[in-house]
Protein backbone atom coordinates (compact mmCIF):
# COMPACT_ATOMS: atom_id res chain seq x y z
CA UNK A 1 0.00 0.00 0.00
CA UNK A 2 1.45 3.72 -0.60
CA UNK A 3 2.60 5.49 2.56
CA UNK A 4 1.71 8.99 3.01
CA UNK A 5 4.92 10.68 4.49
CA UNK A 6 3.08 14.03 5.12
CA UNK A 7 -0.54 13.65 7.15
CA UNK A 8 -1.56 16.66 8.92
CA UNK A 9 -1.17 18.78 6.19
CA UNK A 10 -3.74 17.73 4.45
CA UNK A 11 -2.23 15.92 1.48
CA UNK A 12 -4.81 13.91 -0.41
CA UNK A 13 -3.44 10.47 -1.57
CA UNK A 14 -3.74 9.93 -5.03
CA UNK A 15 -4.09 6.42 -4.73
CA UNK A 16 -6.81 4.86 -1.81
CA UNK A 17 -6.62 1.40 -1.42
CA UNK A 18 -9.35 0.09 -3.85
CA UNK A 19 -10.05 -3.04 -1.69
CA UNK A 20 -10.55 -0.49 1.02
CA UNK A 21 -12.21 2.70 -0.20
CA UNK A 22 -13.94 3.75 -3.73
CA UNK A 23 -13.82 7.54 -4.34
CA UNK A 24 -16.55 9.32 -7.39
CA UNK A 25 -15.93 12.84 -7.45
CA UNK A 26 -19.27 14.41 -8.51
CA UNK A 27 -21.61 11.99 -8.07
CA UNK A 28 -24.08 14.56 -7.72
CA UNK A 29 -24.32 17.90 -9.77
CA UNK A 30 -23.59 21.65 -8.17
CA UNK A 31 -27.62 22.04 -9.40
CA UNK A 32 -28.58 18.44 -7.33
CA UNK A 33 -26.69 19.79 -4.04
CA UNK A 34 -28.00 23.47 -4.38
CA UNK A 35 -31.78 21.82 -4.46
CA UNK A 36 -31.26 19.33 -2.00
CA UNK A 37 -28.72 21.26 0.99
CA UNK A 38 -31.68 23.61 1.48
CA UNK A 39 -34.52 20.28 1.87
CA UNK A 40 -32.09 18.90 4.53
CA UNK A 41 -31.56 21.36 6.40
CA UNK A 42 -35.05 22.10 6.75
CA UNK A 43 -36.43 18.86 6.71
CA UNK A 44 -34.10 17.01 9.01
CA UNK A 45 -34.73 16.62 12.65
CA UNK A 46 -31.56 17.97 13.59
CA UNK A 47 -29.93 17.84 17.20
CA UNK A 48 -26.69 18.22 19.14
CA UNK A 49 -25.84 14.98 20.97
CA UNK A 50 -23.95 14.61 24.15
CA UNK A 51 -21.18 12.34 24.93
CA UNK A 52 -19.35 11.55 28.27
CA UNK A 53 -15.63 12.35 27.84
CA UNK A 54 -13.44 12.42 30.82
CA UNK A 55 -16.60 11.93 33.78
CA UNK A 56 -18.10 15.12 31.96
CA UNK A 57 -21.22 15.29 29.71
CA UNK A 58 -19.76 17.34 26.84
CA UNK A 59 -21.54 18.11 23.72
CA UNK A 60 -21.07 16.84 20.34
CA UNK A 61 -19.55 18.92 17.69
CA UNK A 62 -22.04 18.68 14.90
CA UNK A 63 -25.40 17.84 14.76
CA UNK A 64 -26.63 14.32 13.98
CA UNK A 65 -30.35 12.62 12.78
CA UNK A 66 -31.24 9.16 12.33
CA UNK A 67 -33.10 8.14 9.52
CA UNK A 68 -34.53 4.72 8.42
CA UNK A 69 -36.80 1.99 7.77
CA UNK A 70 -38.75 0.68 10.78
CA UNK A 71 -37.05 -1.27 13.55
CA UNK A 72 -33.55 -0.36 12.10
CA UNK A 73 -32.39 1.18 15.63
CA UNK A 74 -28.58 1.77 16.03
CA UNK A 75 -26.33 2.11 18.73
CA UNK A 76 -23.12 3.86 19.09
CA UNK A 77 -21.29 6.03 21.63
CA UNK A 78 -23.11 4.26 24.58
CA UNK A 79 -26.41 5.41 23.21
CA UNK A 80 -29.53 3.46 21.05
CA UNK A 81 -31.45 5.21 18.18
CA UNK A 82 -34.73 4.53 16.77
CA UNK A 83 -34.77 6.21 13.34
CA UNK A 84 -37.14 8.85 11.94
CA UNK A 85 -38.80 7.45 8.61
CA UNK A 86 -37.48 8.28 5.23
CA UNK A 87 -38.07 11.76 3.70
CA UNK A 88 -38.51 12.49 -0.34
CA UNK A 89 -35.15 13.61 -0.27
CA UNK A 90 -33.46 10.85 1.48
CA UNK A 91 -34.99 8.22 -0.88
CA UNK A 92 -33.75 9.94 -3.99
CA UNK A 93 -29.93 10.58 -2.64
CA UNK A 94 -30.77 6.65 -1.23
CA UNK A 95 -31.61 5.34 -4.36
CA UNK A 96 -28.93 6.52 -6.31
CA UNK A 97 -26.67 5.40 -4.02
CA UNK A 98 -27.92 1.85 -3.95
CA UNK A 99 -27.41 1.54 -7.57
CA UNK A 100 -23.81 3.05 -7.50
CA UNK A 101 -23.17 0.17 -4.74
CA UNK A 102 -25.28 -2.54 -5.76
CA UNK A 103 -26.88 -3.07 -2.18
CA UNK A 104 -30.09 -1.77 -0.54
CA UNK A 105 -29.27 0.50 2.04
CA UNK A 106 -31.76 0.38 4.83
CA UNK A 107 -30.56 3.61 7.04
CA UNK A 108 -28.48 6.69 7.33
CA UNK A 109 -26.94 9.07 9.53
CA UNK A 110 -26.57 12.27 8.83
CA UNK A 111 -24.35 14.78 10.05
CA UNK A 112 -24.10 18.54 10.25
CA UNK A 113 -20.95 20.38 10.11
CA UNK A 114 -21.59 23.82 10.79
CA UNK A 115 -18.24 25.40 10.39
CA UNK A 116 -14.35 24.18 11.11
CA UNK A 117 -14.67 23.77 14.57
CA UNK A 118 -16.98 21.14 13.87
CA UNK A 119 -15.89 17.44 13.67
CA UNK A 120 -15.71 13.76 14.43
CA UNK A 121 -12.78 12.41 16.40
CA UNK A 122 -10.76 8.76 15.25
CA UNK A 123 -13.53 6.07 15.24
CA UNK A 124 -14.60 2.88 13.23
CA UNK A 125 -18.03 1.89 12.25
CA UNK A 126 -17.68 -1.68 13.61
CA UNK A 127 -20.81 -1.89 15.62
CA UNK A 128 -22.47 -5.68 15.88
CA UNK A 129 -25.41 -4.80 13.98
CA UNK A 130 -23.67 -3.82 10.94
CA UNK A 131 -22.16 -7.20 10.75
CA UNK A 132 -18.94 -8.06 9.16
CA UNK A 133 -16.79 -5.81 6.33
CA UNK A 134 -19.64 -3.37 6.07
CA UNK A 135 -20.06 -1.49 2.95
CA UNK A 136 -20.80 2.44 3.99
CA UNK A 137 -21.68 5.06 1.67
CA UNK A 138 -20.79 8.24 2.33
CA UNK A 139 -22.29 11.43 0.44
CA UNK A 140 -20.80 14.88 1.29
CA UNK A 141 -22.70 18.28 0.23
CA UNK A 142 -21.16 21.80 0.81
CA UNK A 143 -17.68 22.55 2.50
CA UNK A 144 -14.71 20.44 1.13
CA UNK A 145 -13.91 18.72 4.06
CA UNK A 146 -10.34 16.17 5.17
CA UNK A 147 -11.30 12.81 5.82
CA UNK A 148 -7.78 10.82 7.41
CA UNK A 149 -7.91 7.23 7.53
CA UNK A 150 -5.07 5.25 9.71
CA UNK A 151 -4.24 1.28 10.71
CA UNK A 152 -5.08 -0.11 13.67
CA UNK A 153 -1.69 -1.10 13.93
CA UNK A 154 0.92 0.52 12.16
CA UNK A 155 -0.13 4.17 11.98
CA UNK A 156 2.43 4.73 9.19
CA UNK A 157 -0.56 3.61 7.18
CA UNK A 158 -2.63 6.49 6.33
CA UNK A 159 -4.43 7.73 3.52
CA UNK A 160 -6.43 11.66 3.14
CA UNK A 161 -9.01 12.49 0.47
CA UNK A 162 -10.90 15.59 0.03
CA UNK A 163 -14.87 15.22 0.55
CA UNK A 164 -15.80 17.71 -2.27
CA UNK A 165 -19.29 18.77 -2.54
CA UNK A 166 -21.64 16.37 -4.21
CA UNK A 167 -18.90 13.32 -4.01
CA UNK A 168 -19.66 9.98 -2.96
CA UNK A 169 -17.27 7.83 -0.72
CA UNK A 170 -17.57 4.33 -0.35
CA UNK A 171 -15.93 2.16 2.17
CA UNK A 172 -16.01 -1.09 2.62
CA UNK A 173 -13.82 -4.61 2.45
CA UNK A 174 -12.19 -5.10 6.64
CA UNK A 175 -11.66 -1.00 6.63
CA UNK A 176 -13.71 -0.67 9.96
CA UNK A 177 -12.51 -3.28 11.57
CA UNK A 178 -8.43 -2.84 10.99
CA UNK A 179 -8.53 1.08 10.29
CA UNK A 180 -9.95 4.01 11.96
CA UNK A 181 -11.24 7.41 10.20
CA UNK A 182 -11.89 11.14 10.87
CA UNK A 183 -12.89 14.28 10.22
CA UNK A 184 -10.49 16.78 11.74
CA UNK A 185 -10.84 20.34 13.26
CA UNK A 186 -9.83 23.35 10.82
CA UNK A 187 -8.49 26.62 12.19
CA UNK A 188 -9.87 27.51 8.57
CA UNK A 189 -12.51 29.52 7.99
CA UNK A 190 -15.38 27.02 6.83
CA UNK A 191 -18.89 27.13 5.86
CA UNK A 192 -21.52 24.29 6.67
CA UNK A 193 -21.23 20.72 5.35
CA UNK A 194 -23.74 18.14 5.11
CA UNK A 195 -22.75 14.26 5.36
CA UNK A 196 -25.05 11.43 4.74
CA UNK A 197 -23.31 7.72 5.75
CA UNK A 198 -25.92 5.05 4.80
CA UNK A 199 -25.49 1.68 5.81
CA UNK A 200 -27.33 -1.52 6.50
CA UNK A 201 -28.53 -2.42 10.25
CA UNK A 202 -28.52 -6.17 10.55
Amino acid sequence: MEQLSIFDGGLQSPKLPSELMDYRSGFFTKEEGSELVPLLKENIRWSQETIRMYGKLLNTPRLTAWYGDNNKTYAYSGKRYDPYPWTKELLFIKHRVDAACGVTFNSVLLNLYRNGNDSVAWHADDEPELGSNPIIASVSFGQVRRFDVRHNDDRKLKYSVDLEDGSLLIMKGDLQHNWQHQIPKSAKAMSERINLTFRIIN
